[in-house]
């Protein structure tokens, strides 16, 4: 069975953007909303999932975080929102 592996980024309820990787997503937002998530998250709850994108391997879902990690807000909102619009359309 092949792995996939995703990043996801939550929106946590101060308003701010988390950005992580998972192999389990849906397993993984149940976990930062059940407080034992990421100690950026943990006081920051309820997250929801905002965005996620699906990767053939671990490095690969690395190396995305990484780079949606370095962009600024703004940049990151627009991704999000285009994400959003493809997936309505």
């Amino acid at each position: 069975m092949d792995k996939t592996y995703c990043v996801y980024v939550l929106e946590c309820n101060d308003g701010t953007l988390y950005t992580g990787y998972s192999n389990n997503v849906e397993k993984r937002v149940a976990t930062h909303n059940s407080g034992k998530g990421a100690k950026y998250t943990r006081s920051r709850t309820p997250v929801t999932l905002k965005y996620t994108e699906i990767f053939q391997s671990k490095e690969e879902a690395l190396s995305a975080e990484y780079r949606f990690k370095r962009l600024n807000r703004k940049k990151k909102l627009e991704i999000i929102r285009e994400k959003s619009k493809e997936l309505s359309e």
